[in-house]
């Protein structure tokens, strides 16, 4: 198993609340991918500004495969066009981690 962390920090803590919103209501191509496995959103406990989008994934050939594809393309896309510029202009940190035990 593959899983992939984006992690990024919301400038605005008052934001918060609307970004969770957005992904609650993400479009789920990904989750149409082959080799795609599951989706989390997970909010630090610490720094609620900070969330994390994990990925799991069969393989690390299948999220290339993905991250290669139109519709990763066309997501990507989507979100530098959000109204809210501030959020729009967000780089998260990705991490990739190989499942080496269980």
């Amino acid at each position: 198993m593959f899983i992939v962390h984006s992690t990024f920090e919301i400038p605005v803590i008052e934001k918060v609340d609307e970004v969770i919103q957005i992904y609650k209501n993400r479009s789920k191509l990904v989750d149409q991918a082959e080799g795609f496995l599951h989706f989390q959103l997970l909010q630090n406990q610490k720094k609620p500004n900070f969330l994390t989008v994990q990925i799991s994934w069969e393989s690390k050939e299948h999220y290339m495969k993905w991250v290669t594809s139109e519709d990763f393309k066309r997501i990507h896309e989507l979100e530098k066009k959000y109204p809210d510029q501030e959020l729009a202009q967000i780089v998260p940190k990705v991490e990739q981690f190989e499942v080496v035990a269980t």
